[in-house]
């Protein structure tokens, strides 16, 4: 009888450390799980306060001001435009007879206007 009783004895020795230790274990995941939340709110504002700044930095008037400044870029106006024409004959096509039904193409009639 004295056996049994101190296994039993034994028995709830363990348990209860046991029961300790799980408790021990389930507070410090609880904390850390506390720690994550407020870390991720806090992410959550700071990528917010990220997206504000990001807008604020990308409006038109200061891209061109950049531009102008530090990359000395400036407005394109009809004085310093330059325009490219494309013909689609060269002239060297038209002197050696090529014709609008030739193999080269539509000659005169597929020009671009």
């Amino acid at each position: 009888m004295t056996r049994l009783n101190l296994l039993l004895l034994l028995a709830v020795l363990a348990s209860s450390l046991y029961l300790v230790s799980v408790q021990y274990e389930s507070r410090r995941l609880f904390s850390d799980l506390d720690k994550a939340r407020s870390q991720a709110l806090s992410l959550a504002a700071d990528n917010e306060r990220l997206q504000v700044e990001k807008r604020a930095q990308a409006t038109p008037l200061r891209v061109e001001r950049l531009a102008k400044e530090q990359l000395q870029m400036r407005t394109a106006t009809p004085a310093i435009t330059h325009y490219v024409t494309y013909g689609i004959e060269s002239t060297s096509a038209a002197g050696a007879g090529a014709t609008a039904s030739g193999p080269r193409g539509a000659g005169a009639a597929g020009r671009i206007q």
